[in-house]
């Protein structure tokens, strides 16, 4: 299990927010932490300690006032680290390339291909022929529904039709390198880790990335047990660089190796 960092942008800021909270309208969120420093600043953190494979979120759509300062800062952040950090967040076949050409070395993808609430395969083989699967990470965030894991888009806001299982995990990773899965009911407020949706997970055939409601380093042990040590965590909230009380060198140096 490895530990993979985040720098989550919103209205052009560092932040760690509650993932159930984020709207559109108004460039909602409720807030749990949000930085004084600039993106680009935990990116060399990151950097120093080696760590790769972290996202970098957009959390504004692309029509907000506020995108173009939140996407400034994710370029600082991918371009401080050059292949170590992947970039997600309104992420299309179009514009895919020039976050790649910016430093990512992959882009993230939910809501380009789970358009209006299906999967959209038009759109996924065309993302794949763009930037090669290998430069590939489907987004899979989902949120509890009638006792089953859904797969939400457009900021966590709509649900999709997609039922998370390890049938649709095998078939979704021929087209990609790796999951991101935020367990979006916990995202945010370090209540403790969504373990049914890690033991769907840990059957993956291919890297894959959880984050949400990791609150201690007993979550951690738990994460890496019922995910037989193949999942990757992300921790925001309750990490120190977030305002939280897990240490994050004690965590990548004690907990994820």
């Amino acid at each position: 299990m490895e530990f993979r960092p985040c720098i989550d942008i919103h209205n052009g800021k560092v932040k760690q927010i509650v993932g159930s909270s984020l709207l559109d309208k108004n460039n909602f969120a409720e807030e749990n932490f949000v930085s004084t420093q600039e993106a680009d600043d935990y990116a060399e953190i990151y950097k120093k300690f080696g760590l790769k494979g972290g996202h970098v979120i957009l959390l504004n759509a692309p029509g907000s006032e506020y995108y173009n300062l939140t996407k400034s800062q994710a370029v600082k952040a991918l371009d401080a680290y050059r292949g170590g950090l992947q970039a997600g967040g309104g992420i299309t076949a179009e514009n895919a390339s020039e976050f790649l050409e910016a430093g990512a070395s992959h882009v993230i993808v939910t809501s380009y291909v789970f358009k209006d609430g299906f999967i959209n395969m038009t759109n996924l083989e065309k993302l794949k022929s763009e930037v090669g699967r290998e430069h590939l990470v489907i987004d899979l965030s989902c949120r509890r529904k009638n006792n089953d894991y859904y797969v939400v888009t457009d900021r966590w806001q709509k649900f999709t039709n997609m039922k998370l299982n390890i049938e649709q995990l095998n078939e979704l990773a021929k087209y990609c390198d790796e999951f991101l899965v935020h367990a979006v009911d916990v995202e945010g407020k370090s209540q403790g880790i969504e373990k049914e949706l890690i033991q769907i997970l840990a059957d993956c055939k291919i890297t894959t990335t959880y984050a949400g409601g990791v609150s201690s380093y007993e979550d951690i042990n738990m994460l890496k047990e019922l995910g037989r040590n193949k999942i990757n965590v992300t921790i925001g909230s309750a990490l120190d660089l977030f305002g939280g009380h897990l240490k994050f060198e004690t965590v990548i140096e004690k907990y994820c190796n």
